[in-house]
């Protein structure tokens, strides 16, 4: 198992897989896995620049995609809180959401509460491809000024 993990890893390393491994991280890091992606996608960029644009692409699609997953994981729970149906945060976080429809999903690169946020609205039973949609571009800019912040920030530490 070990030897498997290691060659996982280091097939997925920088740089030689650089936009397979942003994919992946990304990907996993929209579910609600406490992981961040962005230092895989700063590190990318700050190894080959050239691949600024494709690295945001990359990373945007694969957190989506994350992302997507949540909704569809939240959507399959949506039985499963019954039990707290009658709290009061739990009736003040569905008020805002429901008022809100899919665009509270632009909120979705937002840390600690942006991929709970895709779940819950796959839970309230968002429809899918506006919140997808919304996902796309909240994650999109996450990493267009994430990245350019931190090259701005750090442009000539490699």
């Amino acid at each position: 198992m070990e030897a498997w993990l290691y060659n996982l890893l280091q097939w997925l390393a920088l740089p030689e897989h650089g936009l397979s491994t942003v994919f992946v991280i990304a990907f996993i890091s929209a579910t609600l896995l406490p992981m961040g992606s962005e230092p895989a996608v700063f590190g990318l960029v700050k190894l080959n620049p050239e691949l600024f644009w494709p690295a945001i692409l990359v990373a945007t699609a694969g957190n989506t995609l994350g992302g997507m997953v949540s909704w569809w994981m939240g959507w399959g729970t949506h039985h499963a809180v019954n039990k707290w149906r009658d709290s009061s945060t739990h009736i003040r976080a569905l008020a805002w959401l429901e008022k809100r429809g899919p665009k509270a999903c632009l909120l979705s690169w937002l840390p600690g509460v942006g991929d709970p946020l895709c779940a819950v609205a796959g839970w309230l039973k968002l429809p899918f491809w506006p919140c997808t949609l919304y996902m796309a571009i909240g994650k999109f800019f996450r990493y267009l000024v994430m990245t350019a912040l931190l090259l701005w920030v750090f442009p000539g530490q490699i």
